[in-house]
């Protein structure tokens, strides 16, 4: 049998799941300036992805490197939703949001 197709599903979808909560504090912590860290992880792991000749970490340094480039658009989104009161805001860059004051008394209330 071959479970290589497996591994590489089950590795993905763990990859896809940590790179939920990176976006979510790196948001936290670094705002959306973050987002260059991403971009360069993800071109190092897709150009990696192509000079390995491994069958099995090939794709999985392009999925770690996709998610990567994607959590780009993620950290953008993640600011919005901070702006909407679903996630706490940094009281220590609340200058960055928009409707700051709106957004710390949601975060106050919780």
């Amino acid at each position: 049998m071959n479970y290589s197709g497996l591994i590489i599903a089950v590795i993905t979808f763990l990859v896809i799941g940590l790179f939920h909560p990176i976006v979510i504090k790196g948001e936290y912590y670094f705002g959306t300036r973050c987002w260059w860290t991403f971009a360069i992880a993800g071109i190092v792991f897709i150009a990696a992805s192509l000079w390995v000749q491994d069958g099995m970490l090939s794709p999985i340094l392009g999925v770690v490197g996709c998610s990567c480039l994607w959590s780009i658009i993620e950290i953008f989104e993640q600011k919005q939703r901070v702006e909407k009161g679903w996630f706490p805001m940094n009281p220590k860059r609340k200058h960055e949001y928009k409707n700051s004051n709106q957004n710390n008394n949601i975060t106050q209330k919780q």
